[in-house]
C-alpha cells in the first residue's frame, strides 16, 4: 500500500520568487500525529523528473520506516541558480547570505500552514543535501523553539566556514536535538571529510550521543561521491535515525 502525494502551493521568501511546496504523506498515516520532515530541495525528493541527477525517491524511504514512525515528508523546490543565495547564512562578499529571509517566508509561512493541515508530533525534523545540509544544521540551532533537529547529508561546511562554525559555538544547545551527518570519503577529492569529523567531535563534547535528549548519527561513506545517488543509497538509515523513539 502506498501513500500520496499533495500539493501544498507556495511560499515566497522576501526578494526571492514563488517555491513549490509539495507533500508526501505515507500509507501508514491515518489522521494520528506523525513526525514531520521538511526537506530543501525539493526538485531532488521523490523521483528523476525534477532532479539534477536524479531523485531520492524519498517516498519509497519513508515507507521502509516502522508504520508507527513513517514521516510526513515536505519539499520545497529550491531557486535555481539563487540557492546559494537562499541556503547560504553568510555571504563571502560575492554571493550567499540571504538563508535568514528564506527562513522567515519557512517559519511565519509555511509552517503555521502545516500544523493546520497535518497532524504532527514533536518538532519538525528540517533537512537537506549539501548547501540544504547546512542551511538544516543552522536553521535548527537559530529556532530550535522550531525545528527539532536536522539531517544535514554531506553539507557545504566549507561555504564561509570559519563564520559557521563560531556561530554553531556561539548558540546554546537546543532543549532536544536529533541530527544525522554523514559524508562521502570521496567527496571534493577527500578534503571534505574532516570537516564533518571535526564538527562530531565538537558536538560530541558538547553533550551530543547516540542516545538521549542530544542525539547524534555520523555516517562516513567509504564509496560517498557529492551526488544523488550517494544520498539515496543512505536516505533510509538517515530517516529512521531522525524520527526514531
Amino acid at each position: 500500500m502506498r501513500g500520496h502525494f499533495e500539493s501544498l502551493g507556495t511560499i515566497q521568501p522576501r526578494g526571492f520568487g514563488k517555491r513549490r511546496v509539495r507533500a508526501y504523506v505515507p500509507a501508514a498515516a491515518d489522521g494520528s500525529p506523525r513526525p514531520l520532515l521538511l526537506m530543501f530541495d525539493g526538485q531532488n525528493l521523490f523521483d528523476d523528473a525534477g532532479g539534477f541527477a536524479g531523485g531520492w525517491n524519498m517516498d519509497r524511504a519513508v515507507e521502509r520506516v516502522a508504520r508507527a514512525r513513517a514521516p510526513i515528508v515536505v519539499g520545497i523546490d529550491h531557486g535555481g541558480r539563487k540557492r546559494i543565495d537562499e541556503l547560504t547564512p553568510f555571504g563571502d562578499g560575492a554571493r550567499g547570505g540571504r538563508l535568514d529571509a528564506f527562513l522567515a517566508a519557512v517559519t511565519d509561512d509555511l509552517l503555521p500552514r502545516l500544523h493546520a493541515r497535518f497532524a504532527i508530533r514533536d518538532l519538525p525534523i528540517i533537512g537537506g543535501s549539501s548547501l540544504g545540509g547546512l542551511a538544516s544544521l543552522y536553521a535548527h540551532f537559530l529556532r530550535p523553539d522550531r525545528f527539532g533537529g536536522a539531517l544535514a547529508m554531506s553539507p557545504s561546511l566549507w561555504f564561509t566556514q570559519a563564520r559557521f562554525a563560531a556561530f554553531l559555538r556561539a548558540r546554546p544547545a537546543p532543549p532536544r536535538s536529533r541530527i544525522y551527518l554523514d559524508i562521502g570519503v570521496r567527496e571534493g577529492d577527500g578534503q571534505m571529510k574532516p570537516l564533518v569529523d571535526s564538527l562530531g567531535r565538537e558536538l560530541r563534547k558538547r553533550g551530543w550521543r547516540a542516545t538521549g535528549t542530544h542525539r547524534l548519527l555520523v555516517r562516513i561513506d567509504p564509496r560517498g561521491r557529492h551526488h544523488e545517488s550517494s544520498w539515496a543509497r543512505r536516505l533510509t538509515a538517515a530517516v529512521r535515525f531522525v524520527v526514531g523513539s
